[in-house]
């Protein structure tokens, strides 16, 4: 099984000795250094470029300058999606946004973990599970959503939380850990 393989499956594996992963990250980081030079007023030249970047993308979307992601392919938005400055998709496993996804400045969607063991760590294994994040979701700013977790349809996830575990459709949720603090509408809001 190659590395590529392993990665694909979820299991631990290596990206620094397997030649066409490190390859495929070298032209995905140059793709995203040359979407970070263009001027903002380039927007028709962005969203192109922003295409031939990502896996799958929505009809509308804007992603501000700087962005930054290992593979591109294996992330997939939705219509009218949004993401501010400095989002970081490190995207070793499938990240999938749905559509009316907004997100903040300094936000990090981290596919990628490294084993406890210190020694299979020393190694440079790691791991890809997939995240994935609803239609009509706000994630705030400096939100960082790690390997595994699902976000639910209709949520906003609170600036500065730190997204270890799944978080239902329809709440607000915030903290690190991040956990529900209330269901979602202004009702709830003022209730509490």
């Amino acid at each position: 099984m190659t590395e590529k393989e392993k990665a694909k499956a979820g299991l631990l594996y290596n990206p620094n000795i397997d030649k066409e992963i490190s390859r495929e990250i070298i032209k995905c980081k140059d793709l995203c250094h040359q979407y970070n030079q263009l001027l903002p007023s380039q927007y028709q030249n962005k969203e192109k470029l922003m295409r031939s970047i990502l896996g799958k993308t929505g009809t509308t979307f804007f992603i501000a300058s700087p962005f930054w992601c290992d593979y591109g392919y294996n992330i997939e938005i939705g219509d009218n999606f949004y993401a501010n400055h400095n989002c970081v998709i490190l995207d070793g496993a499938r990240v999938k946004f749905g559509s009316y996804v907004f997100i903040g400045p300094n936000c990090c969607f981290a596919t990628a973990g490294h084993p406890l063991d210190v020694e299979q760590r020393n190694e440079g294994l790691e791991y890809a599970h997939p995240i994935s994040i609803g239609n009509n979701v706000w994630i705030g700013a400096g939100v960082t959503v790690l390997a595994g977790v699902t976000v639910g349809n209709n949520t906003v996830i609170g600036a500065g939380s730190l997204v270890n575990k799944d978080i239902p459709a329809g709440v607000i949720a915030v903290g690190n850990p991040c956990k529900v603090y209330a269901p979602q509408g202004q009702d709830a809001i003022l209730k509490n």
